[in-house]
């Protein structure tokens, strides 16, 4: 997928204009033309995209899915729309969002965020020059370029799709060795049923030998994690056959030790 991607809105232009003997030139650049949105539609998916504006420590982070989805964590509310390349572009539809309350320079970047992404028709540069770290340049509504860096999705790092499992995990760790001593953290699977009744799999808790990407431990919170777990396709003689990714905090409780 190494390829530059340069949106240019005169592709419709160049079809009115052309004269009959220029046809077949002009199929072979629609056909050029489809094929690159066909990448581009794919490269847009496999990758998280982030973006991180001058005064605040919380980036733009957005996912387009191939259910032509846009999901935008504005670092404020969550906001989403649809999503589509047309005519070398990326049109979207309106934006639905979450309503909390934040801090001045997050509102002021969740509008940032809106006025980006809010039913518009956006010119884009997507390079992929760079497999692991490519870009993708937006030009906002006053023309000025907005550059987002891409990393790859778990699903596309681990080519595969995750199982969904839900993890209790302790407020206390426990000293394990592994590959080299280390602390462990102390889990539970819970399972729900589909009336939202919890159960524990495991009463005891277990040595969790692994790292959940994404998760952080808090010494005084019993949590439980809503986590994707990845099958890692020929994993080394030392590394665990399975991959974790915090996907969402479902229960925080705060612990007072005695």
């Amino acid at each position: 997928m190494k390829f530059k991607y340069l949106v240019i809105a005169l592709f419709p232009f160049a079809l009115a204009a052309c004269q009959s003997s220029d046809i077949n030139t002009v199929k072979e650049t629609a056909v050029k033309v489809l094929q690159q949105q066909s990448h581009a539609d794919q490269t847009l998916s496999a990758y998280q995209w982030s973006f991180q504006p001058q005064g605040t420590d919380q980036p733009i982070v957005l996912n387009f899915d191939d259910q032509q989805r846009l999901s935008i964590a504005t670092g404020c509310n969550n906001q989403g729309t649809s999503w589509k390349i047309e005519k070398g572009q990326i049109v979207t539809a309106d934006l639905m969002s979450t309503m909390m309350a934040c801090s001045p320079e997050l509102m002021k970047q969740e509008q940032f965020s809106s006025s980006l992404f809010a039913k518009r028709t956006i010119p884009f540069i997507l390079d992929t020059q760079d497999v692991n770290k490519p870009s993708l340049t937006l030009l906002d509504t006053t023309g000025q370029k907005v550059v987002f860096e891409g990393k790859m999705t778990p699903e596309t790092q681990y080519q595969s799709q995750a199982e969904i499992i839900f993890l209790e995990i302790s407020p206390e760790t426990k000293q394990c060795s592994g590959v080299a001593p280390q602390a462990c953290l102390q889990v539970r699977e819970i399972k729900y049923a589909e009336n939202g009744v919890k159960s524990r799999v495991d009463q005891d808790w277990t040595l969790f030998y692994n790292h959940i990407e994404g998760f952080t431990h808090i010494p005084s919170e019993r949590q439980i994690v809503r986590v994707k777990r990845y099958e890692i396709k020929n994993p080394a003689a030392d590394q665990s056959k399975y991959a974790y990714v915090q996907d969402m905090i479902i229960e925080r409780e705060t612990i007072t030790k005695k």
